[in-house]
């Protein structure tokens, strides 16, 4: 039985505020060349990506200074809290840099520690997805739905990127790959917007953290979908980069049984 939700509204609101205020700050970032770093992980930082951070967390610490932050660039905030805000500032740096419009933010609220409700913002195409885990979703103010999939092997599947996979993981995908229909590459959070809308099917990727993928969970439940690790565990702060989403339960239910197991 699914937990009562706490009233959404104003949390929603505010969401919808500070991807306003995100979505600003990287239209105008994208005219200029960006200044990249090397994390230590090597994966991709720019200025934008620690600005538009900075902005958000200033504003959620004025608006709920006992609500908890876990983001991608600067050190978690409260995270037992019974709020968390969860903020990937540009959820596909690569894609930024590389001037390729499929970037977004990704701003989350937890509620005790499970996706509640999720932002999905795309600056570049003015596409917006909003939604409240197992209540609704939105795009553009629109309501949206995952649609049915009669078989593994008719689903249209996406995965950011299976470089980001271990050797023992990647045969596990591989093993979703070949019998799909179709496997489309590199849509960061736009893939996950894309399913809430009833047009894929299926998201497998891996080596991902909290930040890349709460607001997407919320937007993808909140849409009908199914949404947890690979072996069909909820997502938590302490996921282990696993993810499985799917718009068919049935669809979801058979990944986890070729997901779940190396020797499956």
């Amino acid at each position: 039985m699914t937990q009562s939700l706490p009233p959404h509204e104003t949390f929603l609101s505010f969401a919808e505020t500070l991807a306003d205020v995100s979505r600003a700050m990287l239209r105008e970032a994208s005219e200029q060349v960006p200044q990249v770093e090397i994390k230590p992980d090597a994966s991709f930082v720019t200025t934008t990506d620690k600005a538009v951070e900075t902005a958000l967390r200033d504003r959620i610490i004025d608006a709920y200074p006992s609500h908890g932050i876990l983001g991608e660039e600067f050190e978690n905030v409260n995270t037992d809290a019974e709020f968390v805000w969860v903020l990937d500032p540009i959820d596909g740096t690569a894609p930024f840099i590389a001037g390729i419009p499929i970037y977004g933010t990704l701003i989350g609220l937890a509620w005790n520690g499970a996706p509640f409700l999720g932002v999905i913002d795309q600056p570049v195409t003015a596409d917006r997805w909003t939604g409240v885990a197992h209540s609704f979703a939105l795009h553009n103010n629109r309501p949206v739905h995952v649609r049915p999939c009669a078989s593994l092997e008719t689903a249209f599947v996406t995965c950011s990127n299976s470089d980001f996979m271990s050797n023992s993981e990647r045969p596990r995908f591989d093993r979703i790959r070949k019998r799909a229909q179709y496997v489309q590459y590199g849509g960061s959070c736009f893939a996950y917007g894309a399913m809430a809308s009833g047009r894929t099917d299926m998201a497998v990727d891996s080596g991902l953290d909290p930040f890349d993928v709460y607001a997407c969970a919320a937007v993808i439940l909140g849409a009908g979908g199914q949404f947890g690790d690979w072996t069909g565990a909820p997502l938590s702060f302490e996921m282990a980069g696993h993810v499985l989403a799917a718009g068919d339960k049935a669809r979801f239910d058979e990944a986890i049984s070729i997901l779940g197991s190396a020797h499956a």
